[in-house]
């Protein structure tokens, strides 16, 4: 066995390669690696080209993921949400993904088999919230010039005249049961306007709604940017309203993972955890919001210009309809956060309102137990470690896994303690 000595140390190149060095002739082979750093050096993630999924491809593009020692990660774009679905029932082991940028109720989907090939369970973790806000409602230029806002009166009486016509009215969202999908219904049911009944919901994936509404294949779509502001910039639609306006500070996207990878590789999981975060905090820099859109709106990525990614980003809101613009400020209600509020931490409060307005419109039933999933799927507690290992201050870890109630547009509350009076108290519902 070699022994070193403190002479011997200070001849090495520096102090510390020798300590490495002499550590590595201590222990069997890979045992130091396996002691001090994650058990695999990487793995495969999925993204939507949307812009909450810049912490992803931040940490890969700033070398965050290789800073927590896994310099092999591999951040892969998928074609749609189905497809993000299917390649994490997979798994990398069958030549899929092992998680994603996801829309935050699709891991209970997953993990409950309700989205499933044959309904097979396949269970998930989300391990951190990805984004607050920053979606957006547009609707064909078609309804231009009738205030067609966040209140969606208006809307509504012109599409009941279009369908009288004989017009076939649809409205595009991206995964049954997902967020863009829920903020549309919402938007709707709020004005008197049944997303069942007087029109036709379709599935189109983020990058093709422009395209779509350009061949007047739907009236309004729900996602997020570039694709609102694209929409504007090719004079096609417009803005009705940012999906902060339905509900300040609302929870988006996650960070969700296979759970067998997870409880495999802990360390490995806690490391991706820690470079997601520290990339979240270099997005939400306002000085950083250019080269962020500039990295994610490249060829390797997006591969849209950077114009159609970075106003909204910045907090401006050009609403394309002729008059409504907000400017720029760090403070815009409106503006993706990806950090500062909390933005990151998983709060249970907010799965629980996503599977309840699931029950709402009947995509799970009304018996289904959330909370029982929610302790199974959500794991504040990685994130809480994670947090503490970045040096997070006591200040900006959450004491509760609650954010309370929560208000919204219409005046409705929704209270985490009592969901079901929630339900009740909505005029359009499917339970």
């Amino acid at each position: 066995m070699a022994v070193f000595n403190r002479r011997q140390l200070l001849k090495s190149a520096t102090g510390a390669a020798a300590v490495m060095a002499a550590a590595r002739l201590q222990f069997p082979a890979g045992a130091f690696a396996q002691a001090a750093g994650p058990e695999v050096k990487g793995t495969k993630l999925g993204y939507i080209a949307l812009t909450d999924a810049s912490p992803l491809i931040i940490a890969k593009e700033k070398g965050m993921f290789a800073k927590y020692g896994l310099p092999d990660m591999s951040i892969e774009k998928q074609a749609s949400w189905g497809a993000t679905r299917d390649n994490i029932e997979l798994g990398e082991a069958g030549g899929g993904i092992t998680g994603a940028h996801i829309l935050t109720p699709m891991p209970y989907l997953i993990s409950s088999g309700k989205v499933t090939k044959g309904n097979v369970p396949v269970p998930m973790y989300i391990l951190a919230r990805l984004n607050l806000n920053g979606q957006g409602i547009s609707v064909s230029s078609a309804y231009a010039g009738m205030n067609v806002t966040k209140d969606a009166k208006t809307f509504g009486e012109a599409l009941k005249k279009a369908k009288a016509g004989g017009k076939e009215i649809k409205a595009a969202m991206t995964f049954p049961g997902g967020t863009h999908d829920l903020w549309i219904r919402y938007w709707m049911a709020a004005a008197g306007i049944d997303p069942d009944k007087d029109i036709s919901t379709i599935v189109v994936p983020p990058p093709q709604m422009v395209a779509n509404m350009k061949v007047n294949a739907m009236e309004a779509f729900c996602v997020c940017e570039p694709w609102n502001l694209q929409l504007i910039h090719q004079k096609i639609g417009f803005t009705a309203l940012m999906t902060g306006e339905l509900w300040n500070d609302h929870p988006e996207k996650s960070l969700g993972l296979r759970s067998d990878w997870v409880d495999k590789n802990p360390k490995a999981a806690k490391a991706i955890l820690m470079a997601t975060m520290e990339a979240q905090q270099w997005c939400d820099k306002m000085e950083n919001k250019e080269e962020m859109c500039k990295i994610v709106g490249g060829r390797d990525w997006f591969k849209v210009p950077v114009n159609d990614i970075l106003d909204r980003a910045k907090g401006i809101v050009d609403y394309g309809d002729g008059g409504r613009k907000v400017t720029a400020d760090v403070n815009n209600p409106l503006m993706m956060k990806f950090w500062r509020g909390n933005a990151s931490y998983p709060y249970q409060s907010h799965d629980l309102w996503f599977l309840t307005e699931d029950m709402r419109w009947g995509y799970l039933p009304t018996d289904f137990d959330a909370k029982g999933l929610i302790k199974k799927v959500n794991r504040e507690d990685l994130w809480r470690e994670a947090a503490k290992s970045l040096g997070t201050s006591d200040a900006e870890i959450p004491k509760s896994t609650s954010r309370g109630k929560e208000t919204f547009f219409d005046g409705k509350v929704f209270d985490p303690e009592n969901p079901m009076a929630y339900l009740k108290s909505q005029a359009i519902t499917r339970v």
